[in-house]
């Protein structure tokens, strides 16, 4: 597994990290706990050290917390998120930060987070949304700022509002934040426009969410894919979506000269070919899934030439239109 640096800091992070929400049984359907924890033990024995869950993600945060106090003597980074106190995904305009994230809300939510997991400190502390409206605003920083020399966190970090890498321009080139973590997959470039040369330039670590679109870019999408009712996916990939999906992966594969079987790698590969991602965190609920993604974190780069291939294959859309 090769490791990065995860921007300015001292921590140096598997390629593949581990995205937990899946395993929390909150907006997923399909995990169990005891595939979960064997699937988190194996991408530790695979070299995977950075694992992101998050106050919202169910049960996610109690049983990372088990694995990695069960796995004391390896290294694992472990981040996890603030939830906005009103409670609004993604951030609006308008909202003061005192409505979001003020100081008292963001102690009460790590204490939370700290107490579920049974960890006494995280790697990185990420508020769940983000809005540059809020840069200069508000008590956030200076509490941020607490936390860190209360050892209670090493790193402060925001997720990027979905599909809207631009939203954290502001906040990147302050200079104040370690990390973004923010969607970027073949559908979704636009975080190479502008985001990654700012993060490249001022430091910031950046972590890839949704590199396999919740599944579009594995190839097991098709016309006639359905849901389980609760699982958000029911609606992400609502109406012809799946068809869509599917006709664009066609293309891909077809440019490419690959297989449906190859597309999972390349579109992994295909984000860790951005010098500015510091890791990327697939979500894992199975030992199958740690196996195949885990193999990726090799170094290894698309060529020139299928980045090319790739770029004309933008299609962005939103969760959320």
């Amino acid at each position: 597994m090769h490791n990065r640096p995860l921007g300015r800091s001292d921590l140096s992070v598997s390629e593949i990290g581990y995205g937990a929400w899946g395993i929390g049984a909150a907006g997923w359907s399909g995990a169990t706990e005891d595939e979960s924890v064997r699937a988190l033990h194996r991408a530790v024995d695979l070299g995977v050290n950075f694992v992101d869950t998050a106050r919202g993600y169910g049960e996610s945060e109690r049983i990372v917390g088990r694995v990695v106090r069960e796995r004391s003597g390896d290294q694992v980074y472990v981040a996890t998120k603030v939830p906005p106190k009103n409670g609004v995904w993604p951030a609006p305009g308008g909202v003061d930060p005192a409505e979001t994230f003020p100081g008292a809300h963001i102690r009460a939510s790590l204490e939370t987070s700290l107490s579920a997991s049974g960890l006494d400190h995280f790697d990185v502390l990420q508020f769940h949304v983000w809005s540059d409206e809020w840069v200069g605003r508000g008590d956030w920083l200076e509490t941020v700022a607490d936390l860190k020399q209360r050892g209670l966190i090493r790193l402060f970090g925001v997720s990027v509002n979905d599909h809207r890498p631009e939203s954290a321009l502001a906040l990147v080139r302050s200079g104040v934040v370690d990390t973004v973590q923010v969607i970027h997959n073949i559908f979704d470039q636009s975080p190479a426009d502008a985001l990654f040369p700012a993060c490249e330039e001022h430091g910031v670590g950046v972590i890839v969410r949704v590199a396999l679109d919740e599944g579009g870019l594995t190839g097991r999408v098709t016309a006639g894919t359905t849901f389980p009712e609760g699982d958000f996916r029911a609606r992400y990939f609502r109406d012809d979506r799946p068809a869509r999906v599917q006709r664009h992966v066609e293309a891909i594969t077809a440019d490419l000269g690959i297989t449906t079987d190859d597309l999972a790698e390349t579109a992994l590969r295909f984000v860790l070919s951005a010098p500015a991602v510091s890791t990327v965190i697939p979500g894992m609920r199975t030992v199958r899934n740690v196996e195949r993604n885990a193999a990726v974190g090799d170094g290894r780069p698309l060529s020139s030439e299928q980045l090319a291939v790739l770029a004309k294959h933008r299609w962005e859309r939103n969760f959320y239109s």
